[in-house]
């Protein structure tokens, strides 16, 4: 069981998104949950996504301040997983 960053209710890992730092402070979406670096994990859903965007979660998460760059290119990466 994992705690959703952005409704913050555990859930199975499988049914949750792993947001990843890798040891270069990049951010990417790790779909298999196994790569290597600091993770926080999302719903599958954009209104988890925002309410993790608005309440900081992830920043609390990986305990750094997060480039709005970044956030864009997670919710591009997020939406087109949806469209799967």
């Amino acid at each position: 069981m994992r705690k959703c960053v952005g409704c913050g209710e555990m859930k199975p890992k499988k049914e949750l998104i792993r947001v990843l730092r890798t040891e270069e402070n990049e951010f990417v979406l790790d779909t298999t949950g196994k790569k290597n670096g600091r993770g926080a994990y999302l719903c599958m859903s954009k209104d988890c996504f925002e309410k993790a965007v608005k309440s900081k979660g992830l920043e609390r998460s990986f305990k750094q301040a997060i480039p709005t760059e970044v956030y864009d290119r997670l919710e591009k990466e997020m939406s087109e997983l949806e469209t799967r």
